[in-house]
């Protein structure tokens, strides 16, 4: 499930799913990565406040489910009761550029192997250090500073309920770099064009 219906106010170039990064809009990099994983299915969840990338998901064939545009987790829990998904489901936000579908099947195959019924990815503060970004959010986890990167794994019979998570933390820059102003993009297309190595 692509989480794909913020305006992306800080961004300040419209709809931020599809702002483009070489020439693709953001989503568009990470439905590349979920189609490389071993997922079978993707959905995109929009709202009204993003219409574009409605209209891009639906002529790439992809599965779209209208939210009400009411927050992140209102609309997370509305995209996957009205994409009727029961069991485990990747959530993913739209504006990780960098993901990769080697990535995704490393975090669902440790999902398989964990007895807590959801997963959350982190990457570990030094990294963004390492990049030039400055995180959103930080947590102390035993002991260190990781930062959340967007990408969990739930049960979509609970989506309703506080699921316990299990703290898979990633040393990969790919899953840190996440696009939330102009300074992120440019680090985000750096690092696709090899000028910024990680």
């Amino acid at each position: 499930m692509v989480m794909a219906g913020g305006l992306g106010t800080r961004l300040k170039m419209g709809e931020k799913p599809m702002v483009r990064l070489l020439g693709r809009p953001l989503i568009g990099w990470v439905v590349s990565a979920l189609r490389e994983s071993a997922l079978d299915r993707v959905f995109v969840a929009t709202s009204p406040r993003s219409p574009g990338t409605a209209a891009w998901a639906e002529g790439e064939g992809l599965e779209v489910v209208e939210t009400p545009g009411a927050g992140y987790v209102p609309d997370m829990i509305s995209a996957v009761e009205g994409a009727g998904i029961e069991g485990p489901v990747l959530i993913v936000m739209a504006d990780l550029p960098l993901l990769r579908g080697e990535i995704l099947d490393e975090i669902l195959e440790v999902y398989e192997g964990v007895p807590e019924p959801a997963l959350s990815v982190h990457a570990p503060l030094e990294i963004y250090r390492r990049i030039g970004a400055i995180p959103d959010a930080l947590f102390n986890y035993r002991g260190r500073l990781i930062v959340p990167a967007g990408v969990n794994v739930l049960l979509g019979s609970e989506i309703r309920a506080e699921q316990e998570d299990y703290h898979l933390i990633l040393d990969r820059p790919e899953v840190a770099a996440n696009v939330n102003s102009p300074e992120d993009l440019a680090i985000c297309e750096a690092i696709l064009r090899g000028e910024l190595l990680i």
